[in-house]
């Protein structure tokens, strides 16, 4: 409940601060000053500030949400012998991917997994579960931070986000269009918007971003597999598959929905099927064939 209630709050907080943005912008209308036709400029500018403003705020975001929906805690003086072998092995892995030091965090899970977020390569937060270093060998967490390590280190986190904006963008924009032309040409409301504008462009809206999300997914997977290959890079091809292996052996608990594209396990079909379009990370056993596949 706590999570869905700061879900929303943050998003709520979103909502004003872009609806000032607009404002202070002068685009608070999407219609000519007759109301009667579409003023492209100021809707491309409206879907831009909602399509990219949502994302670069979440982006900015993402270490504090992060922290509080998973109830990570960050490192910053060593308790034990663990809490010491972590932070001093993403410090060597940093260094050599060529990163500022991240903020090195543990959450309660008892499912292995792991996660990178944070607004740059040089401010990012990598955090691990209390489940991960309970049932996984050394070599393998430390696998598993290069992976996370090479997320930050490949830029991921602004790339998805400047991804997702771009696609927000045409959805926003797209589906006003489609909105617009139903208002006009089929229900023949000639000045203003009615209720077909709002009905039409909320249905084009939903199927428009179904459809672009599988853009957006079809990233996410291939980072994944780039993740891979980084973490073999750092920790080595056997220690990456390693962990992957006992990923696949153990139970899976999901990542709050607003984090499972983060995390390292993630939701896996092993049958091909078109809900593969739909899928932030590919099937493990697919991740491993591919490291064991990779040359040298």
């Amino acid at each position: 409940m706590k999570r869905v209630a700061l879900f929303l709050a943050t998003n709520i907080a979103i909502l004003v601060v872009l609806s000032i943005v607009l404002r202070i912008l002068g685009v608070d209308r999407i219609l000519d000053e007759q109301g009667v036709g579409l003023n492209l400029y100021n809707l491309l500018i409206f879907a831009a500030v909602f399509g990219f403003g949502g994302s670069f705020i979440s982006l900015a975001i993402s270490k504090w949400m992060a922290k509080r929906m998973t109830g990570a805690k960050v490192i910053e003086t060593p308790r034990t012998q663990v809490e010491s072998w972590l932070l001093e092995t993403v410090r060597k892995q940093a260094q050599s991917a060529g990163i500022g030091m991240p903020e090195v965090a543990v959450f309660d899970s008892a499912a292995p997994n792991a996660f990178a977020t944070g607004m740059s390569r040089n401010n990012a937060l990598v955090a691990v579960s209390t489940g991960l270093l309970r049932n996984m060998k050394q070599d393998e967490v430390e696998a598993v931070l290069g992976h996370e390590i090479s997320h930050v280190a490949n830029g991921d986190m602004i790339t998805l986000t400047l991804i997702q904006g771009v696609v927000n963008t045409f959805v926003i924009f797209l589906s006003r269009l489609v909105g617009h032309f139903v208002d006009r040409v089929i229900l023949k409301n000639e000045e203003g918007h009615g209720i077909g504008f709002f009905v039409t462009t909320i249905v084009a809206q939903i199927v428009f971003g179904i459809l672009a999300s599988t853009i957006v997914f079809w990233f996410s997977r291939q980072r994944e597999f780039r993740a891979d290959s980084g973490g073999s890079r750092l920790a080595g091809r056997e220690k990456m598959i390693s962990a992957l292996e006992a990923l696949r052996r153990s139970t899976q608990e999901p990542l709050p929905d607003q984090m499972k594209s983060f995390g390292i396990n993630g939701k896996q079909e092993r049958k091909a099927s078109w809900k593969d379009l739909f899928m932030t990370h590919p099937p493990l056993e697919a991740r491993i064939e591919a490291l064991r596949n990779q040359k040298g």
